[in-house]
């Protein structure tokens, strides 16, 4: 079975298909299965019911089951900001360099020790039937005072997990311990228990 891969933003498509290929799950873009989607307006107040509004238009526009996360980064010292803003928290949708500059301003004057953070992310997968599989995976860290790294995306290079920021790890390496590889691995259990039943 195909599965669609429902998001515009081409560095999350690519971290998605690399976590969820070796675990024997085909993905497709919108592209590659010849769709334009919608760009779905994240209205939900939380990372559940974005990916839900966005696997649900993508498996009803496709025909195709549909697979969406949603995720962010919640920091205790801004009570869990930015939260479901995290892509939009300086102002301009998916502008990296404007949220982490908006965030380290934000916790100039605190301490190493509350600076704590997590990145959360929920998956949504949607089947043509109805049947929907959800998943949800967290990474504990801290906000760094300067970004480090250039690899990754989004709140990566201020994020310090087990002593190195997100950036400064390889793709695999990341993979292990990020939120994103939690949540798909937790799908693939799911989805294996999924299909044992369909077949009972």
């Amino acid at each position: 079975m195909n599965f669609l891969i429902a998001t515009h933003n081409m560095k999350k498509r690519d971290e998605l298909a690399r976590i969820l290929e070796p675990l024997g799950i085909n993905v497709m873009t919108a592209q590659q299965a010849g769709i334009e989607l919608t760009d779905v307006e994240e209205t939900g107040t939380t990372f559940a019911e974005n990916a839900r509004l966005k696997a649900v238009s993508g498996c009803r526009e496709s025909g195709m089951a549909c697979i969406a996360d949603d995720s962010g980064l919640c920091v205790d010292a801004l009570d869990g900001a930015p939260g479901v803003y995290s892509a939009r928290y300086a102002g301009e949708h998916g502008n990296d360099a404007l949220n982490i500059e908006k965030l380290l301003e934000a916790l100039k004057d605190v301490p190493d020790e509350k600076r704590t953070a997590r990145f959360i992310s929920n998956v949504c997968c949607v089947f043509p039937d109805g049947r929907e599989i959800v998943s949800q995976g967290t990474c504990e860290g801290k906000i760094g005072f300067a970004p480090v790294g250039s690899g990754g995306f989004g709140y990566d290079p201020v994020f310090m997990c087990d002593g190195k920021s997100f950036g400064e790890l390889s793709s695999q390496e990341k993979d292990k311990l990020s939120h994103r590889g939690k949540a798909l691995r937790e799908f693939f259990n799911k989805m294996t228990d999924f299909t044992c039943e369909k077949q009972q």
